[in-house]
């Protein structure tokens, strides 16, 4: 490895449909422009299993901001904007945080967030989040797919994620999916 190179994990898709939040997020860590693991898991469940998030970027900065999550999720009883709200507010103001490398989804059965730290928390117009290197893709497949399909929203969310492997180069099919119902 060489000293600048980054360590990278992509890509996962949220989605809602039917009472149901479901979130995916592909195997594949790269380093640089070289694949380094090809079955890493994205996505964490927290709270008792109530509230999925999935990361983009760096993998230990997303841990790290998966702990003050949790912290947050304690400290306001489980809201979820809340405490996401409160972790941007901490991430866009402490000088460690500001430097971590990472960007969540977040959801439980009502909300669906997306969290960076440049200080954004926003909730999309449609009920389907994306982010890393193939989340346009990801976006694009699973919005069409939801418009033009009675799938059931899990085979969605895999068949948006194959599609995006098909064509980013940092997406592979080792699929990660969770399940809130």
């Amino acid at each position: 490895m060489r000293p600048r190179d980054t360590v990278h994990a992509t890509t996962i898709l949220a989605i809602k449909r039917g009472g149901k939040t479901v979130m995916a997020g592909d195997g594949q860590v790269t380093i640089g422009e070289t694949v380094f693991k090809h079955s890493a898991n994205k996505l964490r469940r927290m709270r008792d299993g109530k509230v999925l998030a999935g990361y983009a970027g760096s993998a230990a900065d997303a841990m790290a901001l998966f702990e003050r999550l949790e912290g947050k999720l304690d400290e306001y009883s489980g809201n979820l904007p809340r405490a996401c709200l409160q972790l941007v507010k901490m991430w866009r103001t402490d000088e460690v945080l500001r430097q971590l490398d990472a960007v969540l989804v977040v959801a439980d059965r009502e909300n669906l967030l997306l969290v960076t730290g440049t200080g954004d928390l926003l909730t999309p117009d449609e009920e389907v989040v994306s982010i890393g290197s193939g989340a346009g893709y990801a976006r694009a497949a699973a919005e069409a797919l939801l418009k033009h399909t009675q799938l059931p929203v899990e085979e969605i969310a895999r068949e948006a994620m194959r599609i995006t492997a098909r064509i980013c180069i940092y997406t592979n099919e080792h699929l990660t999916v969770e399940v809130l119902e």
